[in-house]
């Protein structure tokens, strides 16, 4: 264990500042999730959801096979969520999620196709 914090410490003293803002920024919810969309009783269906959470407050990566094109973060309340907008070029997905434990639990709306789609996501291994 000892010897894992200190490789640990050793990377991120070697690695650019940048990427030590998003380690910190981000904590537990920056990576790749794996989201399951299955309709309740269906068969199952995931996609994947990268997300990386920066010092700023901006988060970047992707949902659905599309681009975050907007989205922010933030950590109060004793939670940390993320709100972003993705596209299918029909028009635009507006996704939240906050970390619960060990897994994310979000939501979508796409008012142009008048659904509002709730979703949990499970770290990628």
């Amino acid at each position: 264990m000892i010897a894992g914090a200190a490789l640990l410490l050793m990377t991120l003293a070697a690695a650019p500042v940048a990427a030590q803002e998003v380690v910190a920024a981000g904590g537990a919810l920056n990576g790749q999730w794996i989201v399951d969309l299955s309709p309740e009783g269906d068969k199952s269906y995931t996609k994947t959801m990268i997300l990386t959470l920066k010092a700023d407050g901006t988060v970047a990566g992707s949902f659905y096979d599309s681009d975050i094109q907007a989205g922010r973060w933030k950590t109060a309340r004793g939670r940390t969520c993320v709100s972003f907008r993705t596209t299918d070029g029909a028009g635009p997905y507006h996704s939240a999620a906050c970390l619960a434990g060990g897994h994310v639990e979000g939501q979508t709306w796409a008012e142009h196709r008048n659904f509002l789609f709730n979703w949990n996501a499970e770290r990628a291994q």
